[in-house]
């Protein structure tokens, strides 16, 4: 989250989010490729002990990229440990990089406040913008989209989490 607002402040909002998913995008996918090449077969019989891991495995077989795009929706799960959780399970390399489109809300609300973060920074500097009414009507716009990104989120956010659990019980079945 923070390398994720810190491309706001460096790059600002649309090259922020261009640089940010390609760089986390990347980087997931060099730990999927550890998780399935280098850990799958220990991770795998450890895993496969718990039937709870079987039933999502079973899932992500059937919609390998659903459940990772839904996941990925959610911020709620810890994207690290699910980078490895998916090389481990039967969900293919194309299913994961496609389904990792889901981190897009995320990164754009993530490197928008970072964007905003940015701005507060420049507050009493030189350059910072003179006219005041041009300033408190960026300010305004800024703090709207950033209640509406959080919002989108979030709504987002719980959609995707009934639709994973709807589509783990189908697994189950």
């Amino acid at each position: 989250m923070v390398l994720t607002m810190g491309g706001g402040v460096i790059f600002g909002v649309i090259w922020g989010v261009i640089y940010v998913f390609f760089a986390s995008t990347l980087g997931a996918t060099v730990a999927f490729i550890i998780g399935r090449h280098i850990s799958r077969n220990w991770a795998y019989q450890q895993l496969h002990q718990h039937p709870k891991f079987q039933v999502i495995d079973r899932a992500v077989v059937k919609e390998g990229f659903k459940i990772v795009f839904l996941t990925r929706l959610c911020p709620l799960f810890p994207f690290n440990l699910l980078n490895y959780a998916f090389g481990v399970m039967q969900v293919s390399l194309k299913d994961y990089i496609f389904g990792s489109l889901g981190m897009i809300p995320g990164t754009i609300m993530y490197v928008y406040i970072g964007s905003i973060v940015g701005d507060i920074t420049l507050i009493g500097t030189s350059q910072q913008p003179t006219n005041s009414t041009v300033e408190v009507t960026k300010w305004i716009i800024n703090i709207v989209g950033l209640i509406a990104t959080v919002l989108v989120t979030i709504y987002v956010t719980r959609l995707a989490k009934k639709a994973l659990e709807k589509s783990i019980e189908e697994g189950r079945n």
